[in-house]
């Protein structure tokens, strides 16, 4: 009987930790993807503390760099700690992978942290070490769901490489004499994983809804999809600008102005409240623009030409290599707005600022015909 009793008690007490650790990483991630980085240190610092053999807390410390990033992707300053940190998490699941050799979640945390890695190469163009990632991170994630085939997180892995191993290698060529030495992708089969995972995951749920988002955004040409997922990801996390700015840019292509325009506008009044996230310069350019395109639809030109000014200020600023879209039809959206309150001269100042840089949209040669007109 006193044995019973004793197990009972364990159990007890092993569902008790279990739950305790399960409620505190969805809290934390939660935190995350609501952009509360210092409240989500905490919580997976405390993590570590409580349960140090576990790759979680590590895991997911790394996942706040990797927001870090994603909020200004122009900003290289967080790779390298981000890459170290993934680099920790893989050295204590090798650790544990030693003496167990099928411990599920080492398998899986050391599966996403080389695939987050692969994601940051990828995002830096570093193509090569991006498939060798992809390469090494595949038959590690296999393992894992073989060992546990009701873990759904694991279809997050499956689901982005059968997507993407159809798609990229039609989207960059250049890619695609890599893709001889990886098994073949499956588009739909990807898209159905992925979708499993964003309504049945635990860990992972949050970050195939975002998948999901952008590739029926950039790939799928649905933007009606997208919106499901985009609205889904900005109800769960209202203070979230990646996932506030997609919504309004998918509004955009759907033609919903006014929508766009609002979620826009709210972009700029946390920016003045110092949101984090929200005031970087890639935000604050795409969030004027927005406006301030707005505003010339509803022929407001004063106000429109506020904030595309602002947002020709601001892409001067981060615009590297080459000038972007978004300098480009500001400058062309300030000309027409200057001919329509007759203000030739400035006009033409601003056509021939289009003629010093690269064609965009046939920019040049709407340039070079209005300028024919307005000089006679």
């Amino acid at each position: 009987m006193k044995k019973i009793i004793l197990f009972i008690f364990l159990l007890t007490n092993l569902f008790a930790q279990q739950s305790d650790f399960e409620s505190r990483v969805e809290l934390g991630i939660k935190q995350i993807y609501n952009i509360k980085f210092e409240d989500a240190e905490k919580t997976f610092r405390s993590l570590i503390a409580d349960y140090p053999n576990h790759p979680a807390g590590r895991f997911f410390l790394a996942m706040i760099d990797w927001w870090k990033i994603l909020l200004d992707v122009e900003n290289e300053s967080h790779d390298e700690i981000f890459f170290q940190k993934l680099e920790d998490v893989i050295f204590q699941c090798d650790k544990i992978l030693e003496k167990e050799p099928d411990n599920v979640e080492a398998l899986f945390f050391k599966g996403g942290s080389i695939g987050f890695r692969g994601r940051l190469r990828s995002l830096r163009e570093s193509w090569l070490k991006a498939a060798d990632d992809g390469r090494e991170a595949l038959p590690i994630v296999e393992r894992a769901s073989k060992l546990d085939p009701n873990n759904l997180d694991v279809q997050l892995g499956f689901g982005i490489y059968n997507y993407y191993a159809a798609v990229i290698p039609e989207e960059y060529p250049m890619i695609k004499p890599l893709m001889i030495f990886f098994p073949s992708g499956n588009k739909e089969e990807g898209l159905k994983q992925l979708r499993n995972t964003a309504f049945n995951g635990k860990y992972a749920k949050y970050e195939a809804r975002y998948f999901l988002m952008t590739i029926y955004y950039r790939y799928e040409s649905n933007p009606w999809q997208a919106e499901e997922f985009a609205k889904i990801l900005l109800d769960d996390f209202p203070d979230n600008p990646t996932f506030q700015r997609w919504l309004g840019r998918i509004y955009v292509r759907q033609g919903k102005m006014q929508l766009a325009d609002s979620l826009f506008k709210d972009v700029l009044r946390k920016a003045n409240e110092n949101y984090y996230g929200y005031n970087f310069p890639v935000a604050l350019r795409e969030a004027n623009y927005y406006v301030g395109y707005n505003y010339k639809l509803n022929n407001e030109l004063d106000s429109a030409k506020i904030y595309l000014s602002k947002c020709a200020e601001i892409s001067k600023q981060i615009d590297k290599e080459e000038e972007s879209g978004f300098l480009i039809n500001s400058i062309l959206y300030l000309a027409q707005i200057s001919e329509a309150k007759k203000l030739f001269e400035e006009a033409i100042s601003y056509y021939e600022q289009l003629l010093k840089m690269r064609d965009w949209g046939n920019s040049h040669s709407i340039a070079e015909m209005n300028l024919k007109r307005l000089k006679g």
